[in-house]
């Protein structure tokens, strides 16, 4: 960030969209920025050059969303009405063409291997949301759930699943609020849990019941404006709504109620729960079968109270502040602004913090990098490599000034190897621990600035 009152410089300019850049990602423990624009490009940016790896044209319209799924897919949402899965590992990135969407180029650029394409709806301007289908392990990198609007009803939500590619759940939380403007599914605790914007300014959350219907636990009505972006807290204890107007809003998540909860055993009597095809008794006629089925009250599960009171709510005098982002420290957060200001906030107070102005137009895309997203095996590669920071040549040069013995013919023609993994190394740590925010802008640029 800038110090002594000068005004913030961005680290770098990435250069090569040509049109408006509408969606950016941080994948692969930083190592890849991946921003998608108007004409439905996508480019991969090695953070350790600042340069193009893979450049594809994934849609036929803009591209409203992207993000990862594991180390080795790619999932894009374009108004083409699709949403696509990709492979991308490294051996298919290398098969890639780099030419930027700016340059001129006759040969169709290849596409990485689809794996799986949905047919969704798009005329909400809304993009997709995903989660894994359970919570236990593994569960991340084999299936996941995806939230888009429904097809048919634009108030509505549908999940499917993937890789089955089934539709298991359509969620309408409400007749008068109008198209489903941003989306977030997440779980909370054991519950799938929904998070959703509208077009009369209303967010909601409803949770999925054991019974299969979701139900309503939070409801509020912060904006006069359209909700252009919500985002959810790492730690799951609240989540953020931004508007066409200049309010920022801090929401609750509620806790998930006895009726969201799945059937737990009575472990004292080592019972196990009832499934609902399982008769408790076995009628001896058919008659009594009738008369407890008539006679035998049926108790609903209680409905559980639905709040309506915000946690905090900031008028920022700035209207238009789309693509809002936590970063994963669930400190700060950010928001692309039509008035092409990048403006970075406090997760906790709502204060702003920074303001960050390079483009002439406005922004509509933000991104945060992971922090500390290092994989633990860098430290191995550093060790081999001479050990920390410095570079092997300067700890070898110390240790020849104590008197050790001089180093052989074979470590002497090591030496440049080990500089030139050291330095790459380095770069590659720079990429991955930066705290970087990335904003794409209607000028096709993509700003990269290293935050507090």
């Amino acid at each position: 960030m800038a110090t002594d009152g000068r005004p913030a410089q961005p680290k770098a300019i990435l250069r090569g969209h040509k049109a408006q850049v509408h969606a950016a990602a941080f994948v692969r423990a930083n190592d890849r920025l991946l921003t998608g624009d108007a004409d439905g490009f996508v480019v991969a940016w090695d953070l350790t050059i600042m340069r193009p790896r893979a450049v594809w044209q994934a849609h036929g319209s803009a591209i409203l969303g992207i993000a990862a799924w594991g180390d080795d897919r790619l999932i894009t949402h374009g108004r083409d009405n699709k949403l696509i899965v990709w492979k991308f590992t490294a051996e298919e990135e290398s098969q890639l063409s780099t030419k930027l969407p700016l340059d001129p180029s006759a040969e169709t650029r290849p596409q990485p291997w689809m794996l799986y394409m949905l047919e969704v709806n798009t005329m909400n301007f809304c993009s997709f949301s995903h989660c894994p289908a359970s919570t236990g392990a593994g569960a991340a990198s084999s299936e996941i759930l995806i939230a888009v609007p429904n097809t048919l009803a634009s108030e509505a939500i549908d999940i499917f699943h993937l890789p089955s590619q089934a539709r298991q759940h359509t969620v309408k939380l409400g007749d008068k609020n109008g198209m489903v403007m941003a989306v977030a599914l997440f779980h909370l605790g054991q519950a799938l849990t929904l998070a959703a914007g509208y077009e009369n300014g209303m967010a909601t959350v409803a949770q999925l019941a054991d019974h299969g219907i979701w139900t309503i636990r939070y409801q509020a009505q912060c904006h006069s404006q359209p909700v252009l972006s919500l985002d959810v807290s790492p730690n799951r204890d609240f989540f953020l709504t931004s508007s066409a107007d200049a309010v920022i809003a801090k929401h609750p998540l509620p806790a998930p109620s006895l009726a969201t909860q799945p059937p737990q055993p009575n472990t004292a009597l080592n019972i196990p729960p009832p499934t609902p095809n399982q008769a408790t008794t076995t009628p001896k006629s058919l008659l009594t079968a009738a008369l407890q089925n008539n006679t035998a009250p049926t108790t609903p599960a209680p409905t559980p109270e639905i709040q309506t009171t915000p946690l905090k709510t900031v008028s920022t005098k700035h209207a238009g502040q789309q693509s809002l982002r936590i970063r994963s420290d669930a400190r700060l957060f950010a928001t692309a602004g039509w008035d092409a200001r990048v403006r970075v906030y406090s997760a906790t107070t709502l204060a702003e913090v920074a303001v960050l102005k390079w483009h002439a137009v406005g922004c509509y895309a933000a991104a945060f990098a992971v922090v500390g997203a290092s994989p633990p095996q860098e430290q191995g590669l550093v060790q081999e490599g001479g050990g920390g920071d410095g570079g092997g040549v300067g700890d070898g040069e110390g240790q020849n000034g104590e008197g050790e013995e001089a180093a052989s013919s074979k470590e002497v023609v090591s030496v440049p190897k080990l500089v030139d993994v050291t330095v790459r190394e380095k770069r590659v740590r720079q990429a991955r621990e930066g705290h970087w925010l990335a904003a794409g802008s209607k000028d096709g640029k993509v700003s990269l600035w290293d935050v507090f």
